[in-house]
């Protein structure tokens, strides 16, 4: 397994005088450490771009195929891209079926979390990067400040942009006495998430990190519900077992119809799907928070890929590839459902290019990949990461293709649907929307969320904005892949759900 140098953890005092050398070696780590250690699994640009060549042959061979023989190419597009729908709706539908059947997910109980003694608990780092979030700063304070840990064991590195003078004057204001201390990442490029959470590590004395982002409001036993269960796997012979990632939900899901349907695909995504990969022993792309890792293993995977804007999906496919496994929590962060249409696009289309990131990275020597994961990784990795925004992309086409042949009929679409292909297209057509919608349904319920159904109903709709989602994140991977789009938080009302505090676990 590859290794990256250790780098010691500096006292808090120190590490704040630091400048010169020292400060720009720990820049120059968090931004190119992965790069640098194994510049084929980074997203970091290279002079040398096969991708680029492949891609320019392979529309080169379209082109000539569309311009000597446009039907039976359109019929061999459609007909590769309706079998890429059908797998990938059977491939979801058995996770589902899986993770119903046999849930992998650790549970542990209030009273086996406290139960261990705060003298055998392992000094646990969190990292909270946070850039233009002087809004919340407050209501994360109090989250990070309600997690029941032992302060002498609990390291909380608030990561913080050199030039984001206003989200540092407010933590400024609410951070002494409660533990957290403030940490500036110097600026550098690329400006992303993954660069500040390395340039934490360099700091972190942690055995176990985990990430919360701004506006997270971590179930409070979720740090000993970590340890717990990392032991128990240790004591049952799991020594793989490198990463827990805890489930996130909405503490707002009921602002409004988007955030709605936002928290039916996490609950669905979280409670099934991520279980249903687990089960499987395939990649996790695991979510952008509460993941709770082993330090030793992330230092010598080379920490996070600075360079990739979903630099948690990336994480997840590299513990896989090194042998590594990873389960699923029993315990809930809460975030903040995006309530605003276009700053759901700025989110989703950055997930989106991350996920395209990650599946070509991984893909740069694919038989190292599959004598890493084996074909039923590489399979799941293609049908659950790759194809997510792939066929988000491809909707619209056969939306309007749809539209078209309902309006006027002409022969041109008809060509490109023979028989064989109609009929296992209209097949995967209801069999994809009446299993999305039942989803919905089973996930409002099993989640105790019944108020959600009639989102449920209409989720169709919600594929509009994924769309466009993801049109956005192949422009901009093709012209600014590094490039991080700021979320805007603080956008939610206060909730007023039924119950919401039974969701913490």
């Amino acid at each position: 397994m590859p290794r990256l140098l250790p780098v010691a953890p500096l006292p808090a005092a120190v590490a704040h005088a630091l400048d010169g050398p020292a400060l720009e070696h720990r820049s120059r780590l968090a931004a190119d450490g992965l790069a640098d250690l194994d510049p084929a699994l980074s997203a970091r640009p290279r002079r040398s771009r096969p991708a680029r060549t492949v891609t320019a042959v392979a529309l080169g061979v379209l082109l000539v195929g569309l311009v000597l023989a446009p039907r039976a190419t359109g019929v061999v597009l459609v007909g590769a891209v309706v079998l890429l729908y059908a797998a990938s709706t059977v491939h979801r539908l058995l996770l589902v079926r899986r993770a119903v059947a046999d849930d992998p997910t650790i549970q542990v109980s209030d009273a086996d979390a406290r139960a261990v003694p705060d003298v055998d608990l392992p000094v646990y780092t969190v990292l909270v990067p946070a850039y233009g979030e002087p809004a919340v700063v407050a209501r994360l304070v109090d989250g990070l400040t309600a997690l029941e840990y032992p302060a002498d064991k609990l390291e909380i590195l608030l990561l913080l942009e050199a030039d984001d003078a206003p989200t540092i004057a407010a933590a400024r204001r609410v951070c002494p006495g409660t533990g957290i201390r403030i940490v500036v990442v110097p600026p550098s490029s690329p400006r992303t998430k993954p660069k500040a959470c390395n340039f934490g590590l360099t700091e972190a004395t942690g055995e176990l990190v985990t990430i919360y982002d701004a506006e997270d409001r971590p179930e409070p036993l979720q740090l000993r519900r970590a340890v717990v269960a990392f032991h128990r796997a240790a004591a049952g012979g799991r020594a793989d077992l490198a990463c827990l990632q805890a489930r996130l939900s909405y503490h707002n899901a009921e602002q409004n119809l988007l955030t709605r349907w936002f928290t039916l695909e996490y609950d669905l995504w979280f409670r099934w799907l991520l279980p249903g990969l687990m089960a499987g022993r395939t990649p996790i792309p695991l979510g952008g928070t509460s993941n709770h890792i082993r330090r030793d293993v992330l230092v010598g995977l080379g920490g996070w890929d600075a360079w990739n804007v979903t630099e948690d999906a990336d994480l997840g496919i590299r513990l896989a590839r090194h042998g590594w496994t990873t389960a699923m929590l029993g315990s809930t962060t809460l975030e903040e459902a995006n309530s605003d249409a276009i700053n759901w696009v700025k989110q989703r289309s950055r997930w989106y290019k991350g996920y395209l990131q990650s599946v070509l990275v991984a893909l740069r020597a694919p038989g190292e990949l599959r004598r890493a994961v084996g074909l039923r990784g590489i399979t799941g990795l293609l049908l659950f990461v790759w194809a997510t925004p792939v066929l988000a992309l491809l909707n619209p086409v056969f939306w309007a293709m749809a539209l078209l042949w309902f309006l006027a009929e002409p022969a041109a679409v008809a060509a490109l649907f023979p028989p064989p292909i109609f009929y296992v297209g209209s097949a995967v057509w209801m069999v994809g929307t009446f299993a999305a919608v039942y989803c919905g349904l089973a996930i409002a319920r099993v989640g105790g969320r019944p108020w959600l159904a009639p989102a449920a109903l209409v989720v169709p709709a919600y594929w509009v904005l994924m769309s466009a989602a993801a049109a956005k994140a192949v422009l901009q991977l093709a012209l600014r892949p590094s490039y991080w789009e700021k979320t805007t938080h603080g956008l939610d009302i206060p909730s007023a759900a039924p119950a919401e505090q039974e969701l913490v676990r």
